[in-house]
């Protein structure tokens, strides 16, 4: 094994650690599951270091660098219409193969599967080519998230009540593990061809707006279709005799995220073969890093899925449903904020992401920093969806305030908090956001006597309201930031300053 193999493993066992200590605790004192399940929530773990382990170390040699270079050679062709032509296909490709996309495509039952996908990917694709633009002509941020939003709570206000948390959820779950190192790359890429002092703000901000394409596309064909009800896809509990039927239920996993995951990673591999194509060639030694890192992004990304969705998801449910029918439920509000705030660490995206920030920002922002930042924001967002569950107030509670407070904050940080701040949220609601805390929260509502209604209502809504509290903590922190060292080191990037222009008049000849 590798050194650096070693390194991702060693950090990815002290990330999943901590949650698996607390489910441990959980599950010998006032909340006991079965020992099947329990056992399958500990193989879940090993999966779950091993393949954080792969992961990080694939998006590093390979992910990053696909990104990087894809961004890098659009900016350069000097064609302005061959960055919207390539940010429109890659936002488009990337979303549809997105497996989180398919499981939310089933909660709209009203709307069919196809004209769903094909709505929010458009939606991503388009956003995606408005944050390369954003870059390229280095509009603030803080403008288009500000007129996205009121645009987006506008629309919210003219949707079934039901509708409103699939819809707000469906901007988390287009973020995925795979779409966003790739494209926090791509903006670094695109960036790079820039010299003046903010390249290393405009930088980030891609996964923000990339976030709300998804929810503006869902709320209008809420608006179109007017959907009066969803179907519940509920977590599957299940209790096994034997060691044989448990490792049967890992088993017949395996097919199923091999072929999920090949057809999120194909369509990504296929664009950079065909871009290759019509740019400069890479030596062989650097397209054979790019394989390899390819293959254990690949391979790490399965046993992380096969981990989280038969070991981890199945435990939540069960968990939140053992602690919300105890004569003490209010309980499901302090294990909800221990378990968010552990939780993150587990998230592969947010290691891709912070070190992607420490890079950009010379160490600035340190890795630490952020994982303190996401962790307290989703604890309290949990602790908040948990209140949501016990007491049905609605979403728009919790969202119009925090999201007020986050665009307010804009006009007073550095730029560069901001747009972390903004993507963060997107990376924070993940894969394990999916599979352990909305499964837990689920398992609560029907505890506590809530049908079908009452989870689509008070349950979903977790992923929103996990990828708004980051927006307010991340730059809450770029304000202490600022009281003591006022002034943020520039990144010298020399590249000509003159090639955005020249991009404009020749992309107009």
């Amino acid at each position: 094994m590798s050194p650096m193999l070693k390194e991702k493993i060693r950090e990815s066992l002290f990330s999943v650690l901590p949650i698996t200590v607390i489910v441990f605790l959980l599950c010998f004192s006032i909340a006991p599951i079965p020992n099947s399940m329990l056992l399958a929530f500990l193989l879940g773990a090993v999966l779950l270091i091993l393949g954080m382990g792969l992961f990080t170390l694939g998006t590093e040699t390979a992910m990053s660098s696909m990104g990087e270079l894809v961004g890098a050679s659009m900016t350069r062709s000097k064609k302005l219409r061959w960055v919207v032509l390539c940010g429109l296909v890659i936002g488009i490709l990337i979303t549809v193969a997105e497996p989180d996309l398919q499981v939310l495509a089933r909660q709209v039952s009203t709307i069919p599967d196809f004209v769903l996908i094909g709505a929010v990917a458009l939606g991503v694709g388009v956003f995606l080519v408005l944050a390369l633009l954003r870059i390229l002509f280095r509009i603030p941020l803080s403008y288009l998230l500000i007129g996205c939003y009121i645009l987006v709570f506008t629309l919210a206000a003219f949707v079934p009540k039901d509708f409103l948390a699939v819809a707000f959820d469906s901007g988390g779950v287009t973020t995925g593990p795979i779409t966003v190192p790739f494209i926090i790359a791509l903006g670094v890429g695109v960036s790079s061809i820039r010299s003046d002092k903010n390249t290393q703000d405009d930088s980030f901000g891609l996964v923000a707006l990339c976030s709300i394409g998804p929810i503006l596309m869902v709320l209008i064909l809420g608006l179109l279709y007017q959907p009066t009800e969803a179907s519940l896809g509920t977590a599957e509990s299940w209790v096994a005799a034997d060691s044989r039927e448990l490792w049967g239920h890992f088993s017949s996993a395996f097919p199923e995220y091999l072929w999920e995951v090949l057809l999120a990673l194909g369509p990504i591999l296929l664009f950079f073969v065909v871009f290759q194509l019509f740019s400069p060639r890479l030596p062989r030694s650097r397209m054979i890093r790019i394989g390899v890192g390819t293959v254990y992004t690949y391979v790490g990304l399965v046993l992380f899925l096969t981990g989280v969705n038969v070991g981890f998801l199945p435990a939540g449910n069960y968990l939140g449903k053992q602690l919300a029918s105890t004569d003490y439920g209010w309980v499901i509000i302090p294990v909800g904020m221990v378990i968010g705030f552990c939780i993150v660490a587990a998230e592969p995206a947010v290691h891709v992401l912070n070190k992607q920030v420490e890079q950009i920002t010379d160490g600035v922002i340190s890795p630490s920093a952020m994982n303190w930042c996401l962790s307290i924001g989703v604890s309290l967002s949990v602790g908040l969806s948990m209140v949501r569950v016990l007491t049905g107030i609605s979403i728009f509670w919790f969202l119009i305030p925090g999201y007020i407070l986050a665009l307010g904050l804009t006009f007073f940080v550095p730029k560069i908090f901001t747009s972390v701040a903004f993507d963060s949220g997107g990376v924070a609601s993940g894969a394990m956001t999916a599979t352990f805390l909305l499964p837990f929260a689920m398992g609560a509502c029907e505890a506590l006597g809530g049908g079908a209604e009452n989870v689509l209502a008070d349950a979903f809504g977790i992923v929103s309201m996990v990828a708004m509290t980051p927006l307010i903590t991340i730059q809450l922190m770029g304000l202490l930031y600022q009281r003591r060292q006022p002034k943020i080191p520039e990144i010298a990037i020399a590249v000509d300053d003159e090639v955005i222009e020249l991009m404009v008049e020749e992309d107009a000849g």
